[in-house]
């Protein structure tokens, strides 16, 4: 493409030559000629003068480059890139090897891959993709768009807004971990009555599990993105918009307001609410309730500037300790010669 239309193509301004052909697109580091890069961050900029790409997304024309302007490089960044490259989709039809049950309601225009598994009373909107190895267990709900790789699982009853993408491995509903303890100390399995909820416009990464509640649902609400190795336990909910990255484990009723990000392997005890435009950072443990745009950090979690400043101070406390030993000692002598004199 020249570099004009892609400049059209986003909506934003261009500086530079707009006759420029690009093949591609690639990050700053990687980027070579007849390639589109980007900088988002501006402590990237003097990377600028090395990269070898033929034109940048940036948000005010810094450099000899040809420019596309944009108020947000990062997304009309991913925006290009979806110009060049689009996954592809498998054409729609089942294939001879899928299993569907004769009850099983299927929309319009959708691919159901070889081996996927769909059950009884179950219902799945248009345009869905199936890939092979997918299961939809009896009486789900799907809408339009849905899109499960492989190995993924939808169970029972659970229940699927449109445009939501399960990348392979991904269990939808599947037990949540609730067990009593009998008197001799063996376990009775609590059974797991209740169904997950995945909202619109949601997207699980791989090997993520949103269990099943005991009673009542667990729900994961419109726009969340979740990262792949997340345990979301039984009765959560996931706010609007949500960011919760890799390795991330929610105890059961956990609840997550609009706008919250949780950084990767973060903790959360359960039982509490962190509440709108909250950010947790990376290995955190939340032990309680989290304040409407506060940054915590740690475990036990507490405000993140506090925390870097413990953080700076716990390697000196050798230090501290052997230099309050040390005046521990000149008291005490002090003190000694003190009562002596006297």
């Amino acid at each position: 493409m020249k570099l004009r239309e892609i400049a059209a193509a986003l909506g934003c301004r261009l500086e530079g030559d707009g006759e420029t052909e690009i093949t591609g697109v690639a990050g700053m580091e990687h980027a070579g000629p007849g390639q589109l890069t980007f900088l988002a961050n501006p402590k990237y900029a003097p990377k600028v003068r090395h990269t070898r790409a033929s034109a940048i997304v940036m948000a005010q024309a810094t450099s000899a480059l040809p420019c596309i302007i944009s108020v947000n490089p990062y997304l009309d960044f991913a925006r290009a890139l979806a110009l060049f490259y689009q996954p592809p989709r498998p054409v729609a039809g089942v294939h001879l090897l899928a299993s569907i049950a004769p009850t099983a309601c299927i929309g319009d225009n959708c691919s159901i891959g070889p081996f996927a598994a769909i059950g009884e009373r179950v219902r799945i909107g248009r345009n869905a993709v199936l890939h092979p190895h997918a299961v939809i267990y009896e009486g789900a709900e799907i809408g339009d768009d849905f899109v499960a790789h492989s190995h993924a699982s939808v169970r029972e009853f659970c229940r699927i807004g449109h445009r939501v993408t399960l990348q392979n491995g991904v269990v939808v509903g599947g037990d949540g971990f609730g067990f009593a303890k009998r008197s001799d100390g063996t376990h009775y399995k609590i059974v797991q009555s209740g169904v997950t909820v995945i909202e619109d416009d949601v997207e699980i990464q791989s090997l993520t599990s949103v269990d099943r509640a005991t009673m009542g649902e667990t729900r994961v609400k419109r726009g969340a993105k979740v990262d792949s190795l997340v345990q979301v336990g039984h009765a959560c909910v996931v706010g609007e918009d949500n960011i919760i990255c890799a390795q991330t484990g929610l105890a059961g009723s956990t609840v997550l307001e609009r706008n919250v990000l949780l950084a990767g392997q973060v903790g959360a005890a359960g039982h509490l609410t962190v509440h709108e435009g909250a950010v947790v950072y990376a290995q955190s443990g939340i032990g309680g309730d989290v304040p409407a745009a506060a940054r915590i950090s740690g475990s036990p979690a507490f405000a993140a500037q506090d925390w870097l400043r413990a953080a700076t101070a716990f390697a000196k406390l050798p230090e501290l300790l052997k230099t309050v030993r040390e005046l521990k000692h000149k008291v005490e002598k002090l003190e000694k010669n003190g009562r002596s004199t006297a």
